[in-house]
């Protein structure tokens, strides 16, 4: 129960705002040392009060002793003297007195019951030994002092065993001192002491309301700018510099926002292209068959004619769809990934074979150059599809009795696969825009060879699925050089 308890308490959403938080912070800082301050003083002004009570019960109690010793009052306790005096300290110290001789046993008690008694504890054993004691019992209120009573060996006493100047313990005074007077101004002062905590803890409550307002202001801020921007109030980047964090928070939110723009810009922009792209084939395929309705007597030849021309136009835009279907599905997750142990070598021969018969109508020489056996952990039906996009489009944008080289490598962690024709090229500026889609290099080209300008985008999306890179070099009217550079074992990176 205890524990279900603490849990509801840890998830209470009040104790999740940082707010709260601060206020808990700052207020336990202030709190904690108040309390530490004020058991300190008064920890402090106990030990003090009894040691201040000690030393002076202890030096009229070896004042006494010395009397005891020159009325010979062990023997004879009928001195009017020290009997005055015994009853003047237990008075004045609201105490008890006890004078205990050589044997142990009880010559005088204050109270008055004990006498005649013999008494053997710890403390009067060692003190007969010669070492006085002193103990503070602060649960009962007093002080247990236990004094012993010595007599110096004189001239005319001195003999052989024992020389002059010897002390020799005749008894010794147990005495109980009363602290109630200290725990009286121990009273008072816990009392003054609370109210000055009361006052603190006030004055604590204060301070950390109002730091915590201050400390949070930031924040407050970054929050309302956010509600801003969500409501389309303002577009401008948000600036809280007040903290480091702050800054950061901030920074990285521009940067969202930047991101996130990019990527609406992005998406109206294809969603533009998808159109044009969609309508253009629907366009031709309608000026071409009311060309056929306008004229009455149309050749069978011309029929034909524009009926080829009008396949072609379907056969277009079915290639447009079948790749933004899978550009779509490229997009989706990794989970798709279907992968398996691949050699890359085979499968690279076995895509060259299948594109050559479209490498001869131009002449072009495919050659595959295999620097080792390299055997991977990827998807075969998108590394089939990586090869032949690429392939594919040295072929496309090459030359008349050009060249298109697969050179085939590994490391210990990576493989490659390079991809160099001696084509048309690629101008320096299009390099970093030529995986966005539907975007051509030469719109009249691609045209004419029938490109959807989604191809390298397609190639680029299953590449980032196995968790590689790609990576294009180029020269007009020299050739350009595709460098894929893939994980050997799936998930490795």
């Amino acid at each position: 129960m205890t524990e279900k308890i603490k849990r509801g308490f840890i998830n209470l959403k009040i104790w999740r705002s940082l707010k709260v938080r601060l206020f808990a912070i700052i207020f336990l800082m202030g709190l904690v040392p108040a309390m530490i301050i004020k058991e300190g003083i008064l920890n402090n002004y106990e030990d003090r009060a009894v040691a201040v009570r000690q030393s002076d019960v202890q030096n009229q109690l070896k004042i006494i002793a010395n009397h005891l010793i020159t009325y010979n009052y062990l023997q004879d306790t009928s001195s009017e003297v020290i009997n005055a005096e015994l009853e003047q300290l237990s008075n004045l110290y609201n105490g008890r007195v006890l004078i205990i001789n050589g044997n142990l046993r009880v010559v005088k008690d204050t109270y008055g019951i004990s006498e005649g008694k013999i008494i053997i504890s710890e403390e009067v054993i060692k003190c007969i030994k010669g070492t006085a004691m002193s103990n503070y019992d602060a649960k009962n209120g007093f002080i247990e002092i236990t004094t012993p009573i010595v007599e110096t060996v004189s001239a005319q006493m001195a003999t052989e065993n024992l020389p002059e100047g010897t002390e020799l313990t005749r008894g010794i005074m147990l005495t109980s001192v009363s602290t109630d007077i200290i725990r009286n101004t121990m009273d008072i002062l816990d009392r003054r002491a609370f109210i000055i905590m009361i006052i603190m803890i006030f004055c604590t409550l204060v301070i950390a309301m109002v730091l915590t307002r201050i400390l949070i202001r930031p924040f407050d801020r970054i929050s309302k700018a956010i509600n801003e921007i969500k409501d389309d109030h303002i577009d401008e980047p948000i600036s809280v510099p007040d903290y480091l964090e702050t800054e950061h928070i901030v920074d990285a939110f521009n940067s969202l926002i930047k991101r996130m723009k990019i990527v609406d810009d992005s998406r109206q922009e294809f969603v533009a292209n998808v159109s044009h792209e969609l309508k253009t084939p629907i366009t031709s395929m309608k000026v071409l068959a009311d060309s056929l309705l306008d004229q009455p007597d149309v050749p069978a030849e011309l029929y034909r004619e524009f009926l080829v021309d009008i396949t072609e136009e379907i056969e277009r835009e079915d290639k447009i769809i079948n790749d933004l279907l899978a550009l779509v599905k490229m997009n989706k997750t990794a989970a798709k990934l279907n992968i398996g142990v691949v050699n890359i070598n085979s499968l690279a021969e076995i895509i060259l074979k299948r594109l050559r018969p479209i490498a001869r109508k131009n002449d072009i020489e495919l050659s595959l150059v295999s620097a080792r056996e390299v055997t991977a952990e990827v998807d075969e039906v998108k590394m089939s599809l990586i090869l032949t996009n690429l392939v594919e489009n040295a072929v496309k944008y090459n030359k008349e009795n050009g060249e298109v080289t697969v050179t085939v490598d590994a490391d210990h962690q990576f493989f490659t696969v390079e991809v160099a024709d001696t084509g048309i090229g690629i101008p320096e500026e299009s390099l970093v825009k030529i995986y966005e889609r539907f975007y051509r290099v030469d719109k009249s080209h691609s045209r004419e060879i029938g490109g959807t300008g989604l191809g390298l985008a397609i190639t680029r999306s299953a590449i980032l699925l196995h968790r590689g890179s790609i990576r294009a070099e180029s020269r007009l009217g020299e050739g350009t050089r595709f460098l894929v550079k893939m994980p050997l074992i799936h998930g490795s990176m």
